[in-house]
């Protein structure tokens, strides 16, 4: 059995049930398919039963490419790069369908990269479905008012409707994880609000949720100079905390600042 390296946050899925219910989510059939972190390609088979269109892999891992190319072949398309740096879009013109057990340690750094170049009308992606560590699963879908929302659960709800599918235990993945995953279905939504640069709402949450216990006062002087009059435009209490604020503020935030900066 190939070993799992712990620097890259490695934990394959080995439980053959977990891995036909993934495959089932979506129809498979005749799509193209974009799968992350592969590891030995147990998920990679069930996918290609499903007969897609064409299947590419993204695997940093040397000596996992060398074992993907030895079990499938030109069944694949093997792409040897490091995800964070490795430009998607660039694949085909057509729309992908993204399965990933993502590496805990760089998995919230994966999905925000992939939302916040989300510059244009037209998403690149079908769908993604993704695994998690079940607490950045929480965080991703919690709604305002919850102790677990914050910055992720904003961007992420910004462009695409998201569910939770289901969890996964540690037990079927080896090595074992000391905690629960989950699998999660991400969708983009047909309207949402305009934002031009969605690093404007990365720097708007990042100002606001870098003090998530103390009142959005100073945050809100920070960001618009004090100007009260965004603050009345929206009945915006400044005494409030920055979890107590939903999705939609945040997002006509944001508009606001860049109307400012126009």
């Amino acid at each position: 059995m190939i070993k799992a390296k712990k620097s890259l946050g490695q934990n394959f899925l080995i439980d053959q049930n977990i891995i036909k219910k993934i495959s089932k989510i979506i129809s498979i059939k005749d799509k193209i398919i974009l799968e992350i972190g592969p590891g030995t390609g147990n998920l990679t088979s069930e996918i290609l039963i499903n007969k897609p269109k064409k299947v590419y892999v993204v695997e940093k891992d040397e000596n996992l490419v060398l074992h993907l190319k030895k079990k499938f072949g030109s069944n694949l398309d093997i792409i040897n790069k490091d995800v964070l740096k490795f430009d998607e879009q660039l694949l085909t013109s057509e729309k992908l369908n993204v399965f990933g057990n993502l590496p805990y340690n760089i998995s919230t750094e994966i999905l925000c990269k992939w939302i916040l170049n989300l510059t244009s009308n037209d998403c690149w992606f079908e769908n993604l479905i993704l695994m998690f560590q079940k607490e950045v699963a929480e965080r991703i879908i919690s709604k305002f008012n919850s102790k677990n929302y914050g910055r992720l659960s904003i961007i992420s709800n910004w462009k695409l409707d998201i569910k939770k599918i289901y969890d996964i235990k540690p037990s079927c993945f080896y090595p074992k994880p000391k905690v629960q995953s989950s699998v999660l279905i991400f969708s983009p939504k047909s309207n949402y609000f305009q934002i031009k640069d969605p690093k404007n709402l990365e720097k708007l949450t990042r100002t606001f949720f870098n003090h998530r216990r103390k009142m959005i006062k100073k945050p809100f002087n920070q960001i618009f100079n004090g100007n009260l009059d965004i603050a009345k435009k929206y009945n915006l209490d400044l005494n409030l905390r920055p979890q107590n604020l939903n999705f939609e503020t945040y997002y006509k935030l944001t508009q606001e600042l860049e109307n400012l900066g126009s």
